[in-house]
Order: C-alpha cells, then structure tokens, then sequence
C-alpha cells in the first residue's frame, strides 16, 4: 500500500518551488479580473511576480477584514473573477463570511489528508462537521468520497442518533472536532456500548491537547489533526510520522510578523498567509490570523513539503470555539442588544477536555431576567452557548481586549 497520495508529496522543494511560482503570474492575471483585487493589489504586473520576495511585496488581505468588504460588495466583495453561479456549492460562516466551493471531485484538496491519516477506499466515515450553510461537513465529505469511501453524513449534535448510526453502520473513521469525538466515545462506553469499529479519526476546528490525544489514543483510535479553513480548504495535516504537519501541494504559504505582510526567518512564530493558485477563486495572500512557525527540514514520512508546527494562537482577537469563529465585532454586537452593558470581555477556556465560554459584562443595571437575556443573546450570536458573569464596573482590566483566549497552547 501506498504510503503517499501522489508523487507531487515526494517531488525535490525547489521543483515545486519552480512550479507554484510559474503557475502564479496567471492566478494574479485572474485575480484582477475582480474589481475588488483590482482595487486591493493596484497597478502590478503579474509576470513579475515570480518568486517569494516579489511576492512578499504585495498587500496582505486580512480575513478579520472580510465580513466589512463582503458587506460592501455582497456577496464576494468583488474579490471573484466569474460569476457566482460557476461555484458547486455557496456558503456562510459566522462573521459573516461568504464562501464558495469549487467544482470537481475534491474542490477542497481534503482527500490528500484523509490519506495521510489512513482513510482509503471501503472504509465507512461518521462525518460530524456541520452541512448546514457551513463548509466544514462537505469539506471533510468530497474529500474521503473522493477516496472511495462511504460518509455518513451525521453533522455535529444529536448524540443518540449518532450512537444508532454508529451501531447500525460500524463505521471504521470518525471526522469532527475531538471534543465531540470524545463526547460520542463517553456516551458509547456509559451505556455498555461498543466503539470498536472506531480505528482512526481526522480532527479539525479546536484544541487537541497532548492530554486529549493520549485520552483518545488509550481507546484504539488512531486520530490525526487537519488544519483546514473554509476559504482554502485543507492547508496542512499531520502523517504518521508525528513531526508537524506537512503543507499541501497547490499553496504557497508564508509566515510573516503579525500585522505586517514581512515574512519572518524559518523557525520564529508568525502570522500565517497563504495564496492560493484557483484562478475561479483565487486567494492572494490571505492573513488566516492564525500563528504557527515552519520546522526546520523534511518529514520523515517522505514527503518533501514544508512543515509547520501546528495551530499556536492567534494573531488577533478572533478565537476559534468548538469549531466556530468568534470575533470582536460579534462581542460589540451583544453589548449593543443590551443597553445596561458598560464593558465586556468574552473569555476562552478549556475544561475536562473541552472549550468553555464565559462571557464578563461590566453593567450599569440588573434588570429581572438580565443574565439569561444576555446568555440568549450571546447565543444568537455566536451560534455557541456560553456563561454570563456579572462584574461592577470598572473590574476588568483596561487593556483593549473583549475576547481573551486563555486556553493552554500547544
């Protein structure tokens, strides 16, 4: 068997690196067909932009900025060369964000992950990620099709169906977050049932701590972290080598000082930016607002792409939740439902191996009913629940934060 997706995985770097920037002058061509990268990237000719240092001279586009330029010029913010009714599938994420799926088999590059993770054809994957209006569960879904395997098409939630689905189809992969994997094993083994047929996991969209993997490990489940966006696709996944996770193939990725577009030096932890090389829905260097820093070397599984360390925070406020973005203008959108709201802070932690929210409002007034408005609210919002706590005001610190991601890195 195989222990590589294509022979593009093991091609020599400066191959690749030849062929990505080859293929770019016409992505950036394409690009500016679109009224909005006409306007974001200037007067630039594209045939010159052939290496990274002529890449790095270009503006980044910040994701953080998306939700405000979509808003503008709905539903794309011109940054579409075609017509949006070219695309396979049309989608919303919170902020929102609108994106858009390719076509043809893989549109999101998945397929090559789930392989590295030991998904092949004739196996039965519980898909969790969601399928409702969000990317994630198709994300997940084309790719392990595009294998061969069968997807039960579960989505997050809904623990006793899925525990009737897992009994009556013995599926032999688990797709989802790990704190919903863990969830779905607890309720199996609280039952007497058994989660055998489980051999291997790809987990994407929150914190999988040591403590969590060696959890998930001691039940027979060999699971692998995807790192994977829902304007991209998949960017990076872990092999079985356990070393970082490998870049995929069709990106060039960067890693620059948060808040600027300056690439930073092999080894430091910086800002992630990719371009994609879609010219139906290019990406030029989009800041994700995630960190991570590039390990020195090639992994040891043979494949010869760059690897980064992993997720290590965030470069801005925005946090990932349970699989879900939450963002600063969010926070400011609670405080405007709510006229007895002075100041807020939305505060991530973990606990018994899941993410927490508690959300701390300074308030002027507790009218009856306050707490549970708000935690309606925060809700609504966010699409996550969450605590409320009520502080006097002036108790939190003066800082400038309204999200602050306390969950331990690495």
């Amino acid at each position: 068997m195989s222990e590589h997706y294509d022979d593009l995985e093991t091609r020599p770097p400066e191959r690749r690196e030849a062929d990505l920037f080859a293929r770019l002058p016409a992505t950036l061509a394409a690009a500016l067909a679109a009224p909005g990268y006409a306007a974001h990237l200037g007067r630039i000719d594209p045939h010159e932009i052939t290496d990274r240092n002529a890449l790095s001279l270009l503006p980044v586009l910040r994701k953080s900025e998306l939700p405000a330029l979509q808003k503008a010029a709905l539903p794309f913010g011109g940054f579409v060369p075609g017509a949006t009714g070219g695309f396979g599938r049309l989608f919303t994420s919170p902020g929102p964000i609108f994106e858009a799926e390719g076509t043809g088999s893989d549109p999101w590059g998945a397929a090559r992950g789930l392989f590295a993770a030991g998904l092949r054809g004739g196996d039965i994957v519980l898909n969790t990620f969601g399928y409702h209006l969000t990317p994630g569960g198709f994300i997940m879904d084309s790719g392990a099709r595009a294998l061969g395997c069968a997807v039960i098409p579960a989505g997050p939630g809904n623990t006793e169906q899925q525990l009737e689905v897992i009994d009556a189809y013995r599926p032999s992969a688990y797709a989802g977050t790990p704190d919903f994997l863990k969830l779905l094993v607890e309720a199996v083994e609280a039952r007497g049932g058994d989660v055998s047929c489980l051999k291997r996991a790809v987990v994407s969209g929150a914190a999988f701590p040591p403590s969590l993997q060696d959890w998930v490990r001691g039940r027979g489940i060999d699971a692998y972290q995807l790192y994977a966006t829902a304007d991209l696709g998949l960017i990076a996944y872990e092999t079985r080598a356990r070393r970082g996770m490998v870049l995929t193939e069709n990106l060039i990725v960067e890693i620059v000082r948060p808040g600027t577009g300056d690439p930073v030096a092999e080894g430091e932890v910086g800002e992630i930016v990719v371009t994609s090389l879609d010219p139906q829905r290019p990406w030029i260097r989009l800041a994700l607002g995630d960190l991570t820093a590039i390990l020195p070397g090639t992994s040891p599984c043979g494949r010869s792409n760059a690897r980064i360390r992993g997720w290590l925070g965030r470069a801005d406020q925005t946090a990932k939740i349970k699989g879900m973005f939450v963002r600063p203008e969010q926070v400011a959108e609670i405080a405007r439902r709510h006229a007895e709201i002075a100041r807020l802070r939305l505060v991530i932690g973990r606990a018994d191996e899941l993410d927490t929210m508690t959300l701390k409002a300074e308030i002027y007034a507790e009218p009856a009913g306050f707490v549970d408005a708000v935690a309606a609210t925060l809700q609504q919002v966010t699409k996550l629940k969450g605590a409320v706590e009520i502080l006097p005001l002036g108790a939190l610190p003066n800082d400038g934060k309204v999200i602050a991601d306390e969950r331990p890195v690495g």
